[in-house]
């Protein structure tokens, strides 16, 4: 599936911020997460809605923003 499928933005869902489709899982929250040293397997025990393909659609979203970013800034 790809990442577009999995990351959706609705105004009405946290903000606005980017969620995994139809979840209240912000991407910030699966980054944040991540930083604070969780694995793969204890975010999905945590949170058995999410698979892997969505922590890694998180991911992927995440680079590919600060690719954005790095351009506008040139």
């Amino acid at each position: 599936m790809a990442t577009e499928a999995l990351i959706t933005l609705d105004r009405n869902r946290r903000g606005g911020r980017p969620t995994i489709r139809g979840t209240r899982i912000a991407v910030a929250d699966i980054l944040g997460w991540l930083a604070a040293g969780m694995s793969h397997e204890e975010i999905i025990s945590d949170f058995p809605e999410l698979q892997e393909a969505d922590i890694r659609a998180a991911l992927a979203y995440a680079a590919d923003r600060e690719r954005h970013s790095l351009i506008a800034a040139e």
